[in-house]
């Protein structure tokens, strides 16, 4: 158990004096970013399922006929 205590108050402390946290400014970038790469790459994906979807309608309705 003593192990398990030190382990935690060694975390804490690195935490607290060890560990560079970004700014405010840095943060609010990263999420501009994160946010404009997440819905770039969900207008990717949406249009490919959208001309895959094309695709197959038109390769199934082929032999529908």
């Amino acid at each position: 158990m003593a192990k398990l205590n030190t382990y935690f108050r060694d975390t804490v402390e690195e935490m607290r004096y060890n560990v560079t946290w970004p700014s405010t400014a840095e943060l609010q970038k990263s999420a501009g970013l994160v946010l404009i790469g997440s819905l770039v790459f969900a207008a990717v994906v949406g249009l490919m399922d959208v001309s895959f979807n094309s695709v197959l309608q038109a390769f199934y309705q082929s032999f529908a006929r």
